[in-house]
């Protein structure tokens, strides 16, 4: 949801429930070099407040990014919380690109969950229908008008330009996958409170999905039925995650009836998507967030599936010197949408 366009000095921030993140790059290509990224810490109330004090408090931690970061340009490509925006791909007539527009606007009332004169509405074209040769498929995002505007107001409040509003799996997708590849593969990024999924394939996304089980849900899960409080269930969930053999598999037996109300979700979305591309497979799923940092949840996966599992990583278009390697791996699973929002190129 691009607001102007043409404009190359920029930053992309993601607006977490748990912290601020930015990155901002430099260059043109596949591969651009790290300039800055910065990130501080914030209650995980105010990004998802609509209160008028939460989001003063909201816009100061944003002043104090901007301010820790050095940064030197007010331009800013902001991501949006799945959980806010829904997106959906769609079968529509060939039609010329005008036409188009007024096409899918015209049938918005029966393909987005809120009223289409109370919401902003994009769409791109992706490619010819998998299911009606008759037909082309396109990505189409919506979120509602008051949405965007109070995160618009946030941001102005503290002297920002917003260039681009983007759906943070989009940005997640767009930094954990080559620019170049073409076979299918599932994003899965696990946050404190949901899960965003994403079936890239030719460079576009096929499925986008916000699960609303995030990291506190299997803490909670663990707390619950080790009889600990919070603190310590997190300890045990990121310290022991799904390892059988750890606490007698405690552990493992606290949380693994969340986890498969998790992968139940995922095993639908594979079979959703293979159901309308036939000819196609998914490859693999690359894993970031709490996706990433639960111990033992990548290779449960990996063996649940049937399929290639690997770590993502966010600067994987991005250069950097090579000192700074350890620092950047360190923190990689907490970037991935900062630094999508940093590549995106319109």
């Amino acid at each position: 949801m691009s607001l102007l366009s043409g404009v190359s000095d920029f930053f992309g921030l993601d607006i977490g429930t748990t912290a601020l993140r930015l990155v901002q790059l430099h260059g043109t290509g596949p591969t651009r070099a790290l300039v800055k990224y910065a990130y501080v810490p914030i209650d995980n109330k105010l990004a998802v407040s609509d209160a008028g004090t939460d989001q003063g408090r909201l816009a100061l931690k944003v002043r104090e990014l901007i301010t820790q970061s050095g940064m030197n340009t007010k331009n800013v490509a902001v991501g949006l919380p799945s959980q806010k925006v829904f997106t959906t791909v769609v079968d529509i007539e060939h039609l010329q690109k005008n036409e188009l527009d007024k096409a899918i606007r015209y049938q918005a009332d029966s393909l987005i969950p809120t009223a289409v004169d109370e919401s902003k509405i994009d769409w791109a074209f992706i490619g010819e229908s998998p299911k009606d040769p008759g037909k082309i498929e396109i990505l189409l995002s919506s979120v509602t008008n008051s949405f965007v505007e109070q995160r618009l107001d946030m941001l102005e409040s503290v002297g920002l330009n917003v260039i681009a509003f983007e759906p943070d799996n989009l940005a997640l997708a767009r930094a954990l996958i080559a620019p170049d590849s073409t076979y299918p593969q599932m994003v899965l990024d696990i946050s404190s409170k949901s899960t965003d999924l994403v079936i890239i394939m030719n460079g576009a996304p096929r499925l986008t999905r916000a699960i609303p089980t995030g990291t506190e849900t299997i803490v909670k899960a663990a707390a619950q039925n080790l009889n600990v409080d919070d603190k310590q269930a997190a300890e045990f969930v990121f310290k022991f995650g799904l390892n059988k053999e750890k606490l007698e598999g405690q552990v493992y037996q606290a949380i693994i009836g969340t986890i498969e109300i998790l992968t139940n979700e995922i095993d639908k979305s594979i079979k959703f998507f293979q159901a309308r591309y036939t000819d196609s497979k998914i490859d693999r799923i690359i894993v970031t967030g709490g996706a990433s940092s639960l111990p033992e949840f990548p290779i449960h996966i990996a063996n649940l599936f049937s399929l290639n599992v690997e770590i993502g990583n966010a600067w994987r278009n991005v250069s950097f010197p090579a000192e700074r390697q350890n620092e950047l791996t360190a923190i990689s699973n907490q970037f991935s949408v900062a630094a999508g929002l940093a590549e995106r190129t319109e």
